[in-house]
């Protein structure tokens, strides 16, 4: 029985044939609750917008099926279609006002022109666009042109909104300021929404759930803190933030869900959330550069060498040689800390709850 609002089952997108042939998409399953958003986040080439433009219907999948609201839209033109889409690039009509461009979608659906000028209105206000009425969108600044886009695309109502990178040629500060306008817009509409990008932060910022795509498929599904916390995997460990990776021995097991590791030597505790590791097994220590503090050199603990040390302002942030493993140490917050300088050297100590295992991976 399928529990969400838009669902994709299987879902496959084969390009080219032969030796040539690309499978963007392949065999991925989804289920997107009304009312949240959901994040299609992972490299160049993993499958994210091939997946958005089929539930667009600009895309026919090769095999699978995708629902909205209990019906199969799988081979429904992208007119007829539940959806809107607001691009990267605006896709503005230059000619045209903001008032115009905005009500653009209710003149060809033949609206009366009151309904028309009541609705334009009402969705320019919720965008914050009172007041730019009879501007050009030449007149308008990157952010201001992307809310017009947003707001054309919800004055149509849909019931899945889809936005592919839409703040890819905003600058670093004006994505900020837009992705929480975008946040709370989606949330005070209650509209169910789908967003692709490949900027981790946007992801983690914006999203209820976020979908980690890699050479056509989903790797993990879940809350943003979730992926962060407990990657199932290096790949989105890798992904997701900044992480060190330290090969780890397992040598015993403790109650409650707790491993002993042994690495470089020395053993430490580590929680873990399944139990699924055996005595003897290798394993990989996810380890957060936040996650680590910093001490001078103590007999009998894990230590290592400053190879770098770069003040940031609101962080130092150090590269530790320990022999097998460089590894990237952030300490918040500098002034309440001792300052080390490159050469010297330190005892690393890890906070155990914030560590994470996986089963041992060679880096790709």
């Amino acid at each position: 029985m399928k529990q969400g609002f838009l669902v994709l089952n299987n879902l496959v997108k084969v390009f080219g044939t032969g030796e040539k042939v690309v499978n963007a998409v392949d065999h991925i399953d989804l289920e997107v609750k009304k009312g949240s958003l959901v994040t299609l986040l992972g490299p160049s080439g993993c499958g994210k917008t091939t997946t958005l433009r089929m539930i667009a219907g600009f895309e026919i999948p090769t095999s699978g099926s995708i629902y909205i609201d209990d019906e199969d839209v799988s081979t429904t033109p992208p007119n007829q279609r539940p959806t809107t889409m607001v691009f990267q690039n605006y896709a503005l009509f230059p000619h045209l006002t903001v008032f115009e461009n905005i009500a653009y979608g209710l003149k060809i659906r033949r609206e009366s022109a009151n309904d028309i000028r009541r609705k334009t209105k009402e969705i320019m206000g919720l965008v914050g666009l009172e007041g730019y009425e009879e501007r050009s969108p030449a007149q308008l600044s990157g952010g201001q042109q992307q809310r017009v886009s947003l707001a054309r695309s919800l004055i149509m109502e849909p019931k899945v909104l889809l936005l592919d990178e839409p703040l890819s040629n905003l600058d670093a500060k004006l994505r900020v300021s837009t992705r929480l306008e975008i946040r709370k817009i989606q949330q005070r509409v209650g509209i169910t929404s789908v967003y692709v990008t490949h900027d981790q932060e946007e992801a983690m910022t914006l999203s209820d759930r976020v979908v980690i795509m890699h050479e056509g498929k989903i790797m993990q599904i879940g809350t943003p803190q979730e992926i962060y916390a407990y990657p199932v995997n290096r790949f989105v460990a890798d992904f997701i933030g900044k992480a060190n990776f330290i090969r780890g021995h397992v040598t015993g097991m403790r109650p409650e869900n707790e491993l002993e590791i042994e690495i470089m030597g020395k053993k430490i505790i580590v929680p873990v959330q399944k139990d699924v590791f055996k005595e003897g097994a290798d394993v990989l220590l996810v380890l957060r550069p936040e996650s680590v503090k910093l001490e001078s050199k103590k007999p009998d603990t894990l230590t290592g060498i400053i190879r770098e040390a770069v003040y940031l302002g609101s962080q130092m942030v150090y590269e530790v040689d320990m022999a097998e493993n460089i590894i990237t140490v952030e300490i918040a917050n500098p002034q309440e800390h001792v300052v080390f300088d490159t050469g010297e050297e330190v005892t690393l100590t890890f906070q155990e709850k914030n560590l994470h295992i996986l089963p041992y991976e060679k880096e790709v």
